[in-house]
């Protein structure tokens, strides 16, 4: 369940956002002002902030100023002021969206859906590496080839990854033999056999794996 700080010095305002919030399975935790949303931020986690401007004590400008120095927490914000200014001042300190009041709240909370799923987008891509068909998921370990897993050795995978987090890199036998089985001196023949174990498995993008004769390796991405 998504997790929502509201921030705005009007109760009526507030009580309408949770209402529409909670009838679409949110989370919801309130504040009043700039100092409070603060300290809510430092001790707890949220995946989003509808956070206005004018509010006592601190305004929202300076808020996100504040949250972004230690937590990347998607903002959207709420004024009466729709000034260009201020829209583009907002985006510049970091707000995700930008609403003015009066606003309606469906769809305030379709751009919270759209903002939230953007998040979601840019944290699975960081944690895989994708070259059309060929996705690599970092976290699980995974190798997948037109949807379906593809069997490799753990030496394999480590390889495969390396190649790839230095793709369009020559790479010399030595420094794979080196930064992948962490010997100084051995036998690169090692490598070459696990570069043709590793072409076999990967099937139609076995040519993105390039020998570069009298070096080594690349990864072409």
């Amino acid at each position: 369940m998504p997790k929502l700080l509201i921030v705005d010095d009007e109760q009526k305002i507030r009580e309408v956002i949770r209402e529409y919030a909670e009838f679409n399975d949110y989370e919801v935790v309130e504040a009043t002002d700039g100092m409070e949303t603060i300290a809510l931020t430092k001790e707890n986690d949220f995946d989003l902030i509808v956070l206005d401007i004018m509010m006592p004590k601190l305004d929202g400008f300076s808020v996100v100023k504040e949250i972004k120095k230690s937590k990347d927490i998607p903002v959207i914000m709420l004024s009466a002021r729709g000034e260009e200014y201020d829209k583009l001042f907002a985006f510049e300190v970091g707000v995700d969206d930008y609403m003015v009041k009066p606003f309606s709240p469906r769809e305030l909370f379709a751009r919270i859906g759209t903002v939230l799923s953007r998040v979601d987008a840019q944290k699975n891509n960081q944690n895989k590496m994708v070259f059309d068909d060929l996705v690599i998921n970092l976290p699980a370990r995974e190798i997948l080839v037109d949807g379906k897993p593809v069997n490799l050795t753990p030496k394999e995978y480590e390889l495969l990854v390396y190649l790839v987090q230095n793709k369009n890199t020559a790479l010399s036998r030595e420094t794979l033999l080196a930064d992948i089985w962490g010997y100084d001196f051995g036998d690169v023949r090692t490598i070459d056999t696990h570069i043709k174990n590793l072409r076999n498995a990967i099937g139609k993008y076995r040519n993105k794996i390039v020998t570069l004769r009298g070096v080594g390796y690349k990864f072409e991405g």
